[in-house]
């Protein structure tokens, strides 16, 4: 470690010191706790969301859409709705609403990773998510001093907690999250992807992506479940916001979205709705057993790299499985949709 990242560790303890936080100091211990328990890293892949920025308010980048998705396609896609929806229902100005359909028009034909409209930067933003484990190959499961949602519910369908990513600058000089995550930062600088599994190609990028966006942002823990499988574990369903909603999700995945989807015979459903209904009634589980299959809510960390000109984009070796299209109908510059048969 550089003496500069040692004098930026200090900085940040006497910071937590200044503020006189308890709450903060217990996060602190939660974190120094986890690091000797679940000493290890347990890589799961990249990331992308939308992040924007806008000059006439200030330099800084903000999160537009939750940095959570397996694919920049899928990320380009929501970028387009986004932009769509504005040009539709945000504006009366016909100048303003070609402009913004320029960039969905862009969005529709090429795999593009920025466009601007209206005097903001639109980016997809490259992350990697990973989980912490022990050397028994046990994932990190969520610590006590983990936010939860104000009201617990088990109701299907509820809506889940709003992602902690909306609006979040992208600030690699944050000083509001601990030593114990300055020093995290610290030793993610030079993470490269390495090992025979990984294709070359990949393993280029990744030590690209060290000397070209050398700095690093901590985005706000999520929390995922994963399954055993034989070569390890394997993410089930989409990450939540908080412990209480992928607890949630796994029970509605075992009640209803795995009977339907793989169509269960009532027996298999019986053993299913048994197993979730075990799990609600121990409240705060991190893990069930069920027709053989082992899952468990682990949390999940995510960082994302910053160079000169702002965060990351997706890197050359990184996959789409398909390509632009046109998702919304054809919207006039006076706000008509025509809807083309």
């Amino acid at each position: 470690m550089t003496h500069d990242w040692q004098q930026q560790i200090h900085a940040l303890h006497d910071e937590l010191i200044r503020r006189d936080d308890p709450a903060a100091w217990v996060r602190e211990a939660d974190a120094v706790d986890a690091s000797v328990r679940y000493p290890g890293f347990a890589l799961r892949g990249p990331v992308f969301g939308v992040a924007a920025q806008e000059p006439a308010v200030g330099p800084e980048w903000r999160v537009l859409k939750p940095v959570v998705s397996g694919m920049p396609q899928m990320c380009r896609d929501s970028l387009n709705s986004h932009l769509w929806f504005r040009a539709k229902d945000d504006t009366d100005d016909p100048a303003v609403r070609r402009e913004l359909l320029a960039a969905v028009d862009v969005l529709e034909r090429e795999p593009v990773n920025e466009v601007e409209a209206c005097g903001v930067r639109y980016r997809i933003v490259r992350g990697d998510e990973f989980t912490r484990c022990d050397g028994d190959d046990r994932l990190e499961p969520p610590r006590p001093t983990d936010p939860e949602p104000a009201v617990r519910t088990w109701e299907r369908r509820a809506a889940p907690t709003p992602s902690p990513d909306l609006d979040l600058v992208l600030d690699p000089d944050s000083g509001d999250d601990g030593p114990m995550a300055g020093a995290l930062r610290a030793g993610l600088r030079g993470f490269v992807y390495r090992g025979v599994r990984f294709p070359a190609e990949v393993r280029r990028d990744s030590e690209r992506a060290v000397r070209s966006h050398p700095r690093i942002v901590l985005l706000p823990v999520c929390f995922g479940v994963v399954e055993r499988e034989r070569t390890g574990w394997e993410p089930a369903l989409a990450l939540q916001s908080t412990p209480h909603d992928a607890r949630r999700v796994l029970h509605d995945a075992m009640v209803e979205l795995w009977p339907l989807l793989y169509q269960y015979d009532d027996d298999k459903k019986a053993v299913y709705e048994k197993a979730a209904e075990e799990f609600r009634a121990l409240e705060r589980a991190d893990e069930t057993r069920v027709a053989g299959r082992t899952l468990r809510v682990c949390r999940v960390e995510r960082m994302l790299r910053m160079g000169p000109d702002g965060p990351e984009t997706p890197r050359p070796s990184d996959v789409d499985e398909y390509g632009p299209m046109k998702i919304h109908p054809k919207l006039l510059d006076d706000g008509t949709v025509i809807h083309e048969e």
